[in-house]
């Protein structure tokens, strides 16, 4: 079974590990849940209140005709209304903050945990099903934690306050009232178990609609190009009408329960009225206590309601846990060693692929295979060959988003398995070919690490030479960028690519495509001044343009994840291999 199959499948039991792990969640704000079971627990109280005025009222203050009597218990029901009206708003305004801030808690773990996990688990699952988990599923658990788990306290206080009252008041007319338990046990177990196939459809539905909205809304620039709005949006309306009819289904579903609850309970009023009268006319009961035991009786079955509809809120529940929590124990990287090592000081740059082999999975076809090299310290690699020839791979490996399947990668002689991840990736300064810019000012882009500041990026500016596309823009450092910085050009998006990878002074530079979306003037920019920043740094450039690595210390030729060529431009160039069949189509030779 899929990832994706398994995400729609929930939970049908309630399961005590996921329940005991959800309120952990609740452990900062235990005085609160304290004092909302208190609030909970006087509501329960105050709902017997009423009926045992109403009681009073019929069976002395009535009869006596006491008008004095009569008021004070109408002023007791009134107060006790009052009390109820109270503490009910206390009791939802503070298990609503608690669930808030619950939920505020996960969600700040899940979004923590989602931008710690390795790239390939991106690779494996959707954007769109992630974001179900930071949204729909995240908001079940707050519906719980809001208005159930405290609440079901206070129902299960309110059943056990009014049963006690019945049986006290008149066990005889408690047992006729208990008669339609077995019928509404049945309404409800009917209701849970075809509203929880329901809720799991809609889970399933809202999944594919939030995939299929992120993946087009990402791709709106192809749909235009081919216009194809016309076959997106049947394809949308597929999508949306099977969400709509799933809510239909539960809307379908409560219109039933709703009504079969409300006869059920209209029945056990019948019953109680029939017995009552009898007993009335006998003389063994008062109106009084018919009366009281009417109010009971609807007061007692709201509680069932509303905890069969808690009871598979908690179902929904489990099945959203199990997905998050599914999700928070992915591994956020490769296995590491038990005690991280540090790099040698001072740090050279030295990388070496040690029989490296890779592939994405363990099944399917190797993407590196046998790949031995040194990049030396202070010197630049470049790395050469057709599309899919394992170019960009090295780079992923270098960084670690990926690990080796065999082999080993070291700097200076450190298997970088053993560094922590943040102390690698610190070493590199990467350049991508599609920069990706978050909507913000370019300040905010350019000074990602920490310990970079105004200054440096200015100066990271000048030295690579784009400062004048900087200082022609409004506001400068502080021109504000749209999503994906998609008010520049793709080029200067990349030119500002150099200045985020070498403002943090990095030792290795990696350099994969960089200067592919540029053009050739702003390229010979661009490489005077990388020639001046790569003095005395490693560099492994990844080139389709072989004019820009000529220089190159090494040149590494891959063809189909082997390295089957190595050497200078110069010597390169004189061999009969692929460099030089590449060489000879890019400069037009014969």
């Amino acid at each position: 079974m899929s990832q994706l199959d398994a995400d729609e499948i929930p939970a049908d039991l309630i399961d005590g590990r996921l329940l005991r792990r959800l309120l952990r969640y609740l452990r900062p704000y235990r005085r609160s849940v304290a004092l909302a079971v208190g609030l909970l627990s006087i509501h329960a109280a105050l709902a017997i209140i009423g009926p045992a005025m109403t009681q009073r009222a019929l069976d002395r203050a009535v009869p006596a005709r006491d008008l004095g009597l009569l008021g004070r218990y109408a002023a007791i029901y009134v107060a006790a209304l009052l009390g109820t009206l109270v503490v009910d708003y206390a009791q939802v305004i503070l298990t609503t903050r608690i669930g808030q801030r619950a939920m505020f808690d996960l969600r700040m773990a899940i979004f923590d945990h989602l931008n710690r996990l390795p790239i390939g688990y991106f690779d494996r699952n959707p954007v769109g099903r992630l974001m179900t988990r930071v949204t729909s599923d995240v908001e079940t658990l707050n519906e719980l934690f809001s208005s159930g788990v405290v609440s079901v306290f206070g129902d299960l206080f309110t059943l056990v306050a009014i049963a006690a009252m019945m049986l006290v008041t008149d066990w005889r007319l408690a047992l006729v009232s208990f008669l339609v338990m077995p019928v509404m046990w049945l309404v409800v177990s009917v209701f849970r178990r075809h509203i929880r196939e329901a809720f799991r459809d809609i889970r399933t539905r809202v999944a594919r609609l939030n995939s299929f909205m992120q993946e087009h809304l990402a791709g709106v620039h192809v749909i235009q190009l081919f216009s194809r709005q016309r076959d997106a949006a049947g394809e949308f309306d597929a999508v949306n009408e099977a969400h709509l009819e799933a809510h239909q289904r539960s809307i379908t579903i409560y219109a039933v329960f709703f009504p079969m609850f409300e006869l059920v309970t209209a029945v056990a009023l019948g019953l109680l009225l029939t017995s009552g009268g009898i007993r009335i006319a006998a003389g063994t009961a008062t109106v009084g206590v018919l009366a009281a035991f009417i109010q009971l009786t609807r007061r007692f079955f709201q509680p069932l309601q509303d905890l069969s509809e808690k009871v598979n809120l908690l179902q929904n529940a489990m099945a959203s846990s199990e997905r998050i929590f599914r999700l928070l124990d992915t591994p956020v990287g490769g296995p590491a060693a038990e005690r991280p090592v540090v790099l040698p000081t001072p740090f050279r740059g030295e990388i070496r692929f040690d029989q490296v082999w890779f592939r994405y999975d363990d099944h399917g076809p190797w993407v590196l295979e046998d790949v031995s090299f040194t990049a030396p310290a202070g010197e630049t690699t470049a790395v050469v060959g057709h599309t899919g020839a394992g170019k960009t791979t090295v780079v992923s490996l270098l960084l670690r988003y990926y690990d080796v399947t065999r082999g080993r990668i070291t700097l200076d002689g450190v298997d970088i398995r053993d560094l922590d991840v943040a102390t690698l990736r610190r070493q590199f300064g990467f350049v991508q070919q599609d920069l990706f810019l978050f909507t913000g000012d370019i300040l905010r882009n350019l000074a990602l690490d920490p310990g970079v500041g105004e200054a440096q990026v200015g100066a990271t500016l000048a030295r690579v030479g784009v400062d004048g596309l900087v200082g022609r823009l409004p506001g400068g450092l502080r021109h504000v960028l749209a999503e994906r910085g998609r008010n520049l050009s793709v080029g200067e998006r990349q030119l500002l690519s150099f200045a985020r990878a070498l403002a943090r002074d990095p030792r290795i530079l990696l350099l994969d495509e960089a200067t592919s979306s540029v053009d050739s003037e702003s390229e010979a920019r661009i490489q005077r001044g990388i020639a001046e920043l790569m003095k005395d740094r490693t560099a492994v450039v990844v080139a389709h343009r072989l004019s820009t690595i000529q220089s190159a210390g090494q040149i590494l030729v891959m063809h189909h994840g082997r390295v089957v060529e190595r050497g200078c431009h110069d010597n390169l160039v004189k061999g009969d291999g692929i460099y030089r069949r590449l060489y000879r189509l890019q400069v037009g030779g014969a």
